[in-house]
């Protein structure tokens, strides 16, 4: 993974949390650069931060969807690293189909989710993991498609 190319993603990623319309173009323009031949990792980071920044849930669950295949395409050894991903990945998967009213899938990649929570850390990061995690479980349990706060 070429160093400059993440550090095009994460430039873009700090762009969105500024400009989403302009972060979301600028991870647009990487993800058809990077194709469907790129990083496992570049593709992942880049999708599942594209999923944050779309208006519409049915777009955001799309890339919530990619961010998960670029983890478990073929031939791709699933690493620590991609691992340390997984409890997020399925987090942001749970989240999007309870935006879109798919309540028992949203239920079932939670429970995923929870299941590789032992992967995170107990750092800053696990904890907002867990605590965002705690936040869709309750708007799950409340029949919310409403688009929750950022931590």
């Amino acid at each position: 993974m070429s160093d400059d190319r993440m550090a095009e993603v994460f430039a873009a990623v700090r762009l969105g949390g500024v400009d989403p319309a302009a972060g979301r173009r600028a991870l647009e323009k990487l993800w058809d650069e990077l194709g469907e031949h790129g990083g496992v990792l570049q593709r992942c980071v880049v999708a599942h931060h594209l999923a944050d920044l779309q208006e519409e849930p049915a777009e955001a669950l799309r890339w919530d969807q990619r961010a998960l295949a670029a983890v478990f395409g073929p031939g791709v050894p699933l690493d620590e690293g991609l691992r340390g991903f997984l409890p997020s990945l399925y987090l942001n998967l749970a989240d999007s189909h309870r935006r879109v009213g798919e309540f028992e899938v949203a239920r079932m990649q939670l429970a995923i989710a929870r299941g590789h929570l032992d992967v995170l850390a107990s750092d800053a990061y696990g904890a907002l993991i867990r605590t965002r995690l705690k936040g869709v479980e309750a708007a799950l349990s409340a029949g919310s498609v409403e688009r929750l706060r950022a931590s």
